[in-house]
């Protein structure tokens, strides 16, 4: 028996969100935020010690290069689309030349989707659009489920 999580998170807590990251041993994270436009929301240089999500910095360098931009507190919504909807339109996808410029630089672009389902009744909603869109630029959209 799982025991209550809801029962201790916040009353606002959201119950999905996405995170598009690109992560490899080649991520400058300096490249990605002048291609973008973005500031992103984390980063990780491979060799250089890093920031937590907390805010205290590394003892240890980072393992490969790492770049993220989340929705979680710009968008709510209990249902992903809304979050890749605004992680597509934020960083202006797709565009035509990134495909090449991850395959070339051998990074892993992904979408990182936050699905809390206690009840075991939610469906995720990843639209067919999104989904061939991450698909035609090399990506890929996971979901990490919590019951």
């Amino acid at each position: 028996m799982h025991p209550d999580l809801s029962a201790s998170l916040p009353p606002d807590w959201p119950l999905a969100h996405a995170t598009f990251i690109l992560a490899g041993d080649d991520v400058s994270p300096e490249f990605w935020t002048n291609y973008f436009g973005v500031t992103p929301d984390r980063v990780m240089t491979k060799g250089e010690t890093f920031l937590y999500p907390s805010g205290k910095r590394s003892e240890r360098v980072a393992g490969r290069g790492f770049w993220a931009v989340k929705s979680e507190v710009k968008v709510r919504s209990d249902q992903l689309e809304p979050h890749l909807r605004f992680l597509m339109s934020h960083l202006g996808l797709p565009r035509g030349d990134l495909h090449d410029l991850v395959r070339g630089d051998g990074i892993n672009m992904s979408v990182w989707c936050y699905w809390f389902n206690e009840s075991g009744d939610r469906i995720p909603d990843i639209p067919d659009d999104i989904r061939e869109l991450m698909e035609s630029m090399g990506g890929t959209i996971e979901i990490d489920e919590y019951r």
